[in-house]
């Protein structure tokens, strides 16, 4: 008899998939070991596979529910989802330009965004939480 993911309790089913999305992630980090330079074609292979992800995650996770949650409204089905998704670039765009940042390989001077005084520390705990709010 076959495995049936089905028939797991979902329980037993979110352990599988979370364990299963833990292994990949690892999988990933772990090419750090194995590796001293990244090839810049590398680099932007792996950079334009992680942006397909997160749209289709986007979409798929995010847009397309409020596409279907918005049937109901006065205006065109697509609308607010398509005047959040443009609001949120909006507002991606303006912390880009505010928030203080550096480019890989780039020296300090280079640095963009507002003059801070800000550690490390404080600016990556400020990208995670801009991230989580923005990733899902």
């Amino acid at each position: 008899m076959p495995f049936q993911f089905e028939t797991l309790t979902p329980i037993l089913q979110a352990l599988i998939a979370t364990s299963f999305t833990w292994g990949v992630t690892a999988l990933g980090a772990a090419t750090v070991f194995f590796t001293k330079q990244v090839s810049r074609k590398t680099l932007d292979a792996m950079l334009g596979f992680a942006a397909g992800v997160m749209i289709a995650a986007s979409f798929w996770s995010l847009l397309a529910p409020a596409i279907e949650m918005s049937a109901e409204a006065s205006v065109p089905q697509w609308f607010p989802a398509a005047v959040g998704f443009l609001l949120g670039a909006v507002f991606l765009a303006g912390m880009d330009k505010l928030l203080p940042h550096l480019h890989l390989g780039e020296p300090i001077e280079a640095a963009e965004g507002i003059k801070t005084t800000w550690r490390r520390s404080v600016l990556l705990i400020l990208a995670i939480t801009l991230h989580n709010c923005y990733a899902g």
